[in-house]
């Protein structure tokens, strides 16, 4: 799989990307990625991808034609791929939808800034537009990191084995249950005597009632 970025700050996604348990994957070749700078396409010398909305208002609009050049570089050589735009309006991203994206050859996302993107680029290119949740950033960017951390995760070589992503909270409809490590007891507060006993089936049902009791006190439309 390649991921991607279609962004005014390539440098904020080349950094996060190459840290950590997806850097790994990343420098291992369990996946690809790169950075598209839509300044490149701005083609004027001020290299401006934005400019004021019509009808008035505040705040700046990118412009269609640099961010419709931007994706036809990166899409020139590509023959499957699926394009997202990080959106407010889109459908709510939920581990569902990263398996769903596991599957792609190629993702690229459009890092959208500012008051968002002229409507017209979305109407001609009809990118999956996809949101986080209830809530605003500044830019496309994080929420395009967090759907490809969320994916790279479930590939092939970026985890140690798979019980590492499916024994997670909502893979399979539930919240995971509680995790204890060293010291043995903390602050008066002590491990649960079942996860001392070395008996793994109690162990297993402990956990399994644990994420039942937990996803219905926290969040029983889960389970509706």
């Amino acid at each position: 799989m390649k991921f991607i970025f279609l962004t005014l700050f390539p440098d904020l996604c080349r950094a996060v990307m190459n840290e950590s348990i997806i850097g790994r994957g990343l420098k291992a070749g369990a996946f690809e990625a790169e950075y598209v700078n839509i300044r490149d396409f701005a083609g004027n010398k001020h290299n401006r991808v934005d400019d004021s909305p019509y009808g008035g208002g505040r705040g700046l609009v990118m412009q269609a034609e640099p961010i419709f050049a931007a994706v036809s570089f990166a899409t020139k050589e590509l023959t499957n791929y699926k394009l997202l735009c990080l959106s407010p309006t889109g459908r709510t991203f939920t581990e569902q939808t990263a398996k769903e994206l596991s599957t792609e050859d190629n993702i690229i996302f459009i890092c959208g800034h500012y008051e968002g993107i002229d409507r017209r680029l979305l109407d001609e290119l009809q990118p999956t537009e996809i949101s986080l949740g209830d809530f605003v950033v500044t830019g496309g960017e994080l929420p395009s990191l967090v759907i490809a951390d969320a994916v790279a995760r479930l590939l092939p070589g970026v985890l140690p084995e798979e019980a590492a992503f499916t024994e997670e909270s909502h893979w399979d409809g539930l919240l995971e249950y509680p995790h204890y490590t060293r010291p043995e007891v903390w602050r008066g507060r002590k491990v649960p005597d079942v996860l001392l006993s070395g008996h793994h089936e109690n162990i297993r049902k402990w956990r399994q009632e644990q994420s039942e009791r937990i996803t219905h006190s926290l969040r029983p439309d889960m389970l509706l």
